[in-house]
């Protein structure tokens, strides 16, 4: 398993404005150090100790990412030095955010995590749950914790067509929220979707943002 082939095939079949967010949890900084020294520089965690742990260990100018589900009580101590947040599923953690991020007066981008997948495990809001969100407009007044874009994922499945209709459905609500609520944002800017089996096709309906772990660490070190 060698990191750096692994990244330089991925980024060479990855079009120029895609993002490439390496997905390091359960893996060593040892191995984490391998991809940065590739000339990978974001990196998304999952959980509080293991973001925690590894940033002290690891370059100063990484830009972490947090991908998993994300308690409001965690919030504090992994906003100084995270960058991006793919999980926002309610007012209530945007608004901890908002609060924390302003304690130390740090911008941070906010990905609202929207569920398109045909599985009842994961998280994220739907398509009207996110219209009522936007629509009753608190999220306007935080001045820290800046909505940025969406994340999504995919049902697990080999099915490509359904994996790519789930995709494509997400781009055309992105396009309906980009122009129905951020029209004056640039910020709002990211599509977060696509994983190591199906980053080609999300790459292809557009996404601007895939989260790759696998394919370049190899199973994870658990």
């Amino acid at each position: 398993m060698n990191v750096a082939d692994n990244i330089q095939q991925i980024t060479d079949t990855i079009p120029e404005g895609v993002k490439l967010v390496a997905v390091s949890k359960f893996h060593p900084a040892g191995v984490v150090q391998q991809a940065y020294d590739a000339g990978q520089r974001i990196f998304g965690e999952s959980r509080m100790q293991e973001i925690d742990k590894k940033h002290t260990e690891l370059p100063g100018d990484i830009e972490w990412h947090f991908i998993g589900h994300l308690q409001t009580n965690k919030v504090k101590f992994i906003l100084p030095y995270t960058h991006t947040i793919h999980s926002i599923d309610s007012w209530k953690l945007l608004a901890e955010i908002e609060k924390q991020a302003s304690a130390i007066n740090k911008p941070v981008c906010c990905l609202l995590e929207i569920h398109i997948a045909a599985e009842d495990a994961k998280y994220g809001l739907t398509f009207d749950e996110c219209r009522k969100f936007l629509a009753e407009g608190l999220w306007k007044d935080c001045k820290f914790a800046y909505i940025g874009g969406l994340m999504g994922m995919a049902t697990y499945t080999e099915d490509e067509d359904q994996i790519r209709k789930e995709f494509r459905s997400l781009k055309q609500f992105f396009d309906e929220v980009k122009s129905g609520f951020f029209s004056e944002y640039d910020n709002f800017s990211e599509l977060s979707m696509g994983m190591s089996g199906d980053y080609k096709i999300a790459i292809e309906e557009g996404s601007t943002m895939i989260r790759v772990g696998s394919s370049i660490f190899g199973e994870r070190e658990y």
